[in-house]
């Protein structure tokens, strides 16, 4: 049985490395958040906005709900989230993390097993503990797309990976 300490930890680092990136993005002048540019997503506040989006659903899903509930409750979400300022989204990550951590403390079996319906790949069966992985590797696909976009419009990113989470920590 997989313990929650490691799980907890690579989300406590998804969490910190969400939080690095959106304190660089207050740094900067405040047009870029929203800034139409040509790339994978037309705006940083898109990537960043998926990014969010992706956790909530991940984690309704965690929590017992189907993913096809857990994508319409996500999409819900999906305008009012992308027109956010960065201050904003910076407070509804930390909410989403507080209530995320609390569903992964409560879990007894990180390896309990949850049964997937994507509408899109069909039937998977996967843990909790691989679901985290998934949140995890999904945020630091985007905010790599993130740093990419920025580089495109004359700007800096900041390291984000998780060797320089385990030094600081």
């Amino acid at each position: 049985m997989t313990h929650p300490e490691p799980v907890l930890k690579m989300y406590n680092y998804h969490v910190w490395a969400n939080g690095v990136i959106i304190d660089r993005l207050k740094e900067l002048p405040q047009h870029i958040y929203h800034k139409d540019i040509q790339s994978g997503f037309s705006s940083v506040s898109k990537v960043l906005s998926h990014i969010y989006l992706t956790d909530y659903a991940w984690f309704d899903i965690i929590s017992g709900n189907s993913m096809n509930e857990a994508m319409a409750a996500s999409d819900q979400l999906k305008e009012v989230v992308e027109k956010k300022s960065i201050e904003e989204m910076k407070k509804i990550f930390l909410d989403l993390s507080e209530r995320n951590k609390a569903l992964l403390n409560s879990q007894e079996d990180m390896d309990k097993v949850i049964v997937v319906d994507n509408p899109y790949a069909g039937l998977l069966e996967t843990s909790i503990s691989e679901s985290v992985l998934h949140v995890v590797t999904h945020g630091s696909y985007h905010r790599g797309n993130i740093a990419t976009m920025l580089r495109q419009m004359g700007h800096t990113s900041v390291m984000q990976d998780f060797g320089l989470y385990l030094y600081l920590k």
